[in-house]
């Protein structure tokens, strides 16, 4: 749920690249890293990735675990509730919002990301589901010109996407279902109210899902 720009400094990218890494799954829950792998990985220097390891960090998307080693957090059944309960306090308010912003051109984009991720779904492509979801979510929150409900929303992926990586990477992309058809139903009637409730729906399949299988656990 970022701009995006042809030109960024090199910590931006960094920051960028490094926040997908968790948002998709590349960094699991528990995994711990060096700085200097990091720094192997993406191909950058030590300062640009020692900034975005900082924003993460205040963003609860990782913690240091000492000798330069940081780790995605793991969840307990307890954090796994208080995130679920803020997003869907956040996330159907900015789906609301951002249908009284948003014009044909909008709804033409969002339809063709759920394609392309229902057809992740249908070739069993992990990556490509939990991408695909997320730029859908996120090109429709961006629509409600609402900064601090969309950082918010942003801290919430982070912190309780990594968990949906877990199920999916033991379960598979079959039997998702999703809402996105009555979202853009909505989307298309201009009704704010019932895009809310699809999207509140289909968060909370995604929160059940986890729930369901990871109760007791920590993910």
């Amino acid at each position: 749920m970022q701009e995006k720009s042809a030109k960024l400094p090199d910590h931006e990218k960094v920051y960028r690249r490094l926040r997908e890494m968790i948002l998709f799954g590349e960094l699991t829950p528990g995994q711990a890293v060096t700085i200097q792998g990091l720094v192997d990985t993406l191909g950058v220097g030590m300062t640009p990735v020692r900034e975005a390891i900082r924003r993460l960090t205040s963003e609860g998307a990782l913690v240091f675990q000492g000798n330069r080693r940081v780790t995605v957090p793991v969840l307990d059944a307890d954090e796994w509730e208080e995130i679920a309960f803020a997003r869907l306090v956040v996330e159907p308010e900015l789906s609301r919002l951002a249908v009284e912003n948003m014009g044909p051109e909008d709804i033409t984009r969002l339809v063709s990301i759920d394609d392309q991720l229902n057809a992740a779904i249908d070739r069993g492509d992990v990556r490509g589901y939990l991408e695909h979801n997320y730029r859908f979510h996120a090109a429709l929150y961006e629509l409600a010109g609402a900064q601090v409900l969309l950082s918010i929303a942003n801290m919430l992926w982070l912190r309780g996407g990594p968990s949906l990586r877990v199920v999916l990477g033991r379960f598979g992309t079959a039997n998702l279902p999703d809402k996105h058809a009555e979202a853009m139903a909505g989307m298309r009637n201009g009704d704010g109210l019932a895009v809310a409730e699809a999207i509140r729906g289909d968060i909370e399949q995604g929160i059940v899902t986890v729930r369901a299988h990871l109760v007791g656990e920590k993910i």
